[in-house]
């Protein structure tokens, strides 16, 4: 038995390597693969080449609870703290009209004989996945763009409301007042003791094994799996006790070293729980697998009507409003967990949580690619917005004096924030003649309130640039680099800029040598490049430190920089 087992294990990683590999090619998430390795290796649809599934089931709860153990590790609370109004009233919003359109629209549907199928398929498809979703801006280079900041609060608040439903799950079967209301008790008071036991007995302990690495591993491993044996004896659920003993220690300063390396532990059983769940979904049928398309198109349509308006409503334009709900619009990882708890419970029925097995493959391969391609789906909804008569923000744009457009600045980013600090520091005179055009609207917001001539617009739209008076310019700037432009680049862009006003001087940016020699060629009167504009600040600093450091210059700009006001600190 122990060799059969061993055997399979080994299938399990080395199908789930090769179909992670081709998911990779093919862009899509590795999740994916591990569930389609499963298929392929267990007996409903595939080789039926596990020998003994149930071990394989038995050791894969280890990787659920260490993934949720690391997701509470990562789970930053002060961020739901500093959350503006926009995140905290949307993240609220979605999670409410998300369930309740889905208990609207599940109650009527009968997917299997569960008492609950309802309820959880709505609670399901009402989150998003925070794995897919991070690294798909990520690779966009869009996390720290407004989208992605509202994106992120969002999914924050989103496992808030998970930990929330997990909390009740275990009591859902007799759905009595008193019962939930101790089944809460119990909740808050494990919350309660492990935050006591973190902030009075813990750090002293880890102090002292702070000189072993080993140790401290082994450390708050101890502490995940002593707080889940708490709340299984508390009678909550195994995947609660692991979420909380990760939050519990999320702020001690060894959670970085913990997170990196429990982060390949994770992985191995993290990918035995997906096959297992992947083995044991029966063969879809043809109706199944329809209705997996449906909840899909759901998921879309649900995250459009409960983010797009509201945002609109807080006056974030077109672009942040649509491309928020885009990123949004996938089943989460944590929706497997959960309809797995419920089956193991007797809540759903073995249909129901196939179909959300199904919907989470088929939405986060649909929203790999909608988020791929957000910008350009981003233009088709804007327009319909637009046919519907609802307004962007460039169509109610504030009228500002007619002044001349001397200095036109295209998009406001980091690179932008600390020239406009400069321009207000050394040379304020420039600032009567700077107007900004950016699709950020708390940024042009800010930007007025400084007294800076703002347009909200997308610089890749000849007629937003018209609006913002390029035709008026002599000296036209863009700070930002290709990686960082949505629908355009720096060459097309300074083409679009060409003819629009010919005779306007033209700085654009560049991330590489050759992409500078090609603006130049194009027709560019100077191109900004970062790295050689840092090692040129550098490089004065490290004669310095080298020879005789001149440590009142060095405390003088460090002085600079703890009192500078940018836009975008």
């Amino acid at each position: 038995m122990q060799a059969d087992l061993l055997v399979d294990i080994g299938r399990c990683i080395l199908v789930s390597m090769a179909l992670a590999y081709a998911a990779q090619l093919a862009r899509q998430p590795l999740i994916l693969a591990y569930l389609a390795a499963g298929v392929l290796l267990g007996k409903p649809m595939g080789m039926d080449w596990l020998s003994d599934i149930g071990s394989i089931e038995t050791i894969s709860e280890i990787g659920l609870i260490l993934l949720l153990f690391m997701i509470g590790l990562e789970m930053d609370l002060k961020k739901i703290q500093r959350a503006g109004k926009t995140v905290t009233l949307t993240g609220v919003v979605q999670i409410a009209v998300c369930l309740l359109l889905g208990a609207a629209v599940f109650s009527l549907l009968r997917v299997g004989d569960g008492q609950f199928d309802w309820l959880y398929l709505a609670a399901c498809t009402a989150l998003s996945s925070t794995l897919i979703v991070v690294k798909l801006l990520y690779d966009k280079v869009e996390i720290d763009t407004l989208p992605g900041r509202i994106t992120l609060g969002i999914l924050v608040l989103q496992d808030v409301a998970a930990i929330l439903f997990l909390a009740v799950q275990p009591n859902l079967s007799d759905p009595k007042f008193l019962p939930v209301i101790w089944s809460f008790s119990k909740g808050l008071g494990l919350v309660g003791l492990s935050f006591l036991t973190t902030r009075f007995v813990l750090p002293p302990l880890f102090r002292r094994i702070a000189k072993v690495p080993e140790l401290v591993l082994a450390g708050s491993l101890s502490w995940c799996f002593l707080v889940v044996a708490a709340a299984d004896a508390a009678g909550l659920s195994r995947a609660m006790g692991a979420l909380i003993g990760g939050v519990s220690i999320s702020t001690f300063p060894y959670n970085v070293d913990v997170l990196s390396k429990l982060t390949s532990l994770r992985d191995f059983f993290v990918t035995l729980f997906f096959v297992a769940l992947g083995a044991a979904i029966p063969r879809p049928t043809p109706g199944m697998m329809l209705a997996a398309l449906g909840c899909s198109m759901f998921v879309v349509l649900s995250r459009h009507l409960s983010v797009t308006p509201l945002m609109l409503a807080l006056k974030n334009g077109h672009r942040v409003s649509t491309v928020t709900a885009i990123n949004l619009a996938n089943v989460s990882e944590f929706s497997i967990v959960i309809a797995a708890v419920g089956f193991k419970q007797g809540h759903i029925s073995h249909a129901a949580q196939t179909l959300i097995v199904l919907t989470f493959a088929v939405s986060a391969t649909a929203s790999t690619y909608m988020t791929t391609y957000s910008f350009e789906l981003h233009r088709i909804l804007s327009r319909l917005l637009k046919s519907l008569r609802v307004r962007d923000l460039d169509q109610t744009d504030i009228p500002t004096a007619r002044a001349r457009t001397r200095l036109l600045l295209l998009g406001f980013a980091k690179v932008a924030s600390s020239l406009l600090e400069e321009i207000d520091r050394t040379a304020p005179e420039l600032k009567e003649d700077l107007t900004v055009i950016d699709f950020n609207p708390d940024a042009v917001r800010e930007l007025r309130r400084r007294g800076i001539r703002a347009h909200y617009g997308d610089i890749s739209h000849a007629d937003s640039l018209r609006h913002a008076g390029i035709g008026d310019a002599e000296i036209i700037v863009s700070t930002i680099p290709d990686h960082f432009l949505k629908g355009i680049d720096n060459l097309r862009l300074l083409r679009m800029i060409q003819r629009l006003n010919y005779g306007a001087t033209i700085v654009v940016t560049a991330d590489t040598l050759a992409l500078a020699r090609e603006l130049y060629a194009a027709g560019a009167d100077y191109v900004s490049i970062p790295r050689m504009s840092a090692a040129a600040d550098l490089l004065p600093v490290l004669r310095r430190f080298c020879g005789d450091p001149d440590e009142t210059h060095h405390e003088t700009y460090q002085d600079l920089i703890l009192h500078r006001n940018e836009v975008i600190p």
